[in-house]
């Protein structure tokens, strides 16, 4: 007879081990491994083969055709650059972001811009009731007739509502707030999110249509929920962006039909969320005179060139350890540069006060922003603006080292294509002689 005993199973990546350990062995996280009270039988059990059902043999690559699986757009540019061109049939996407910052408001204009174009779409709301969504649907312009609106927890009635709309798109808000009475556990779980998202999938790939499944973030801004969630689906994308400000970015973090480097750039109207085909404009705050302490940067973001405005301001210091604020950009990395200023540029700072900021709320974290933040610093200690035509990207070494980018030519041809004639990059080698063709 088959030995049987308990099963200990990681909550986050389903890892198994024969007893209980504190951390898992596969994703190396503490205190997720569970007892799982299910017969096992003994290792020498092996599962017998099986002849494959009819229309699903193995076949040559070359006898396969992939023209059911091509993208097809979505109706929002942004959106379809992101995606790889549109979204695939019986594709899985798992969309998060922070509470508030629009997912509902960007998948309720998706969703209508598909059903705009006669196809059938089933939104499905765990979070509110569908008197909610029309209300946000009125100030947003997508009251489509072919948009079909359902307000359940119940994984066996979504099925159920996919069954009777036959949708061509199926977009879950949340996937945390479904559950099957076919597992235990509360929604949310480790083992409901599993359970829910597997069904989901699995009628996505055999129906061919796509699902759109919004997903919950952790406090840290992770994902929610079983790492193996990511690991089930097709597309991973997270949509970004600071309270404060209207600006949003969406980017991918993982794709199987299309990059993962690129980003889409929306903004958040009273109409609902708009995009942004060419944001030059929003991070770039100088006027027609000179400022003091402002230089321009050119940042990559996925493979889109931004230009970037940096602002410092250095004042005296009333206090034994002077302030250093910083905001959008890595304080660990602006303390390092002011280091180096006073260092290998000769730049006095020990006794001054120095705020450095982004303009925009947009967040830098790349290296290539350092000659800017340099120079901006050079330029509000000597109270002297530079020109209005110059732009700065390069890294700058702990030797005082300016180094090469990636990217550089694109970097160049958009600082070009927005006016900026002058560049200074590694060409310029140290910072000793990038302040000396600065400011000359």
């Amino acid at each position: 007879m088959a030995k049987t005993s308990s099963a200990y199973v990681c909550s986050e990546c389903g890892w198994q081990a024969a007893k209980w350990v504190g951390r898992c062995g596969e994703c190396q996280q503490w205190g997720t491994v569970e007892v799982r009270g299910a017969a096992r039988a003994s290792l020498a059990r092996t599962t017998k083969a099986a002849a494959p059902e009819a229309g699903r043999e193995a076949r040559p690559i070359t006898e396969l055709s992939g023209d059911s699986v091509k993208h097809r757009q979505t109706g929002i540019n942004e959106l379809d650059r992101v995606l790889g061109g549109g979204i695939v049939p019986g594709a899985a996407i798992l969309f998060s972001g922070e509470p508030g910052v629009g997912k509902s408001t960007l998948l309720l204009d998706v969703a209508a811009r598909i059903a705009g174009h006669g196809a059938r779409v089933l939104y499905v709301s765990g979070e509110e009731s569908t008197g909610q969504i029309r209300m946000r649907a009125e100030r947003t312009n997508a009251l489509i007739d072919t948009l079909y609106l359902a307000a359940e927890t119940d994984l066996a009635s979504v099925l159920g509502h996919i069954e009777m709309v036959d949708p061509g798109l199926i977009v879950i808000d949340s996937v945390q707030t479904l559950a099957s009475d076919q597992v235990e556990g509360i929604a949310g779980g480790p083992s409901q999110v599993r359970e829910v998202a597997a069904a989901l999938i699995r009628v996505a790939k055999d129906r061919g249509t796509p699902v759109i499944l919004v997903g919950h973030v952790t406090k840290d801004g992770s994902i929610a929920g079983p790492r193996l969630l990511e690991h089930l689906v097709d597309v991973v994308c997270h949509f970004e962006g600071d309270r404060n400000t209207a600006l949003r970015f969406l980017r991918t973090l993982k794709n199987r039909f299309g990059p993962t480097d690129e980003v889409g750039c929306f903004e958040m109207t009273g109409g609902g969320i708009s995009e942004v085909a060419d944001p030059s404009g929003l991070f770039l705050g100088r006027g027609t005179v000179p400022v003091s302490g402002t230089c321009a940067t050119v940042a990559m973001e996925g493979r889109r060139a931004l230009p970037v405005e940096i602002q410092a301001l250095v004042a005296s210091s009333a206090t034994p350890n002077p302030r250093r604020v910083t905001s959008g950009l890595d304080p660990s990395r602006v303390a390092m540069i002011l280091a180096v200023l006073e260092r290998r540029a000769g730049v006095r700072l020990h006794d001054q006060d120095v705020y450095v900021s982004t303009v925009g709320g947009v967040k830098l974290s790349e290296p290539a922003a350092d000659l800017a933040i340099a120079l901006a610093v050079i330029s509000a200690v000597a109270d002297r603006p530079l020109p209005l035509e110059l732009a700065a990207f390069g890294e700058i070494s702990l030797a005082g080292e300016i180094r090469s980018v990636t990217s550089g030519t694109q970097r160049v041809a958009e600082a070009e294509r927005l006016g900026y004639t002058r560049i200074i990059d590694s060409g310029a080698e140290t910072l000793a002689e990038a302040r000396r063709t600065a400011i000359a």
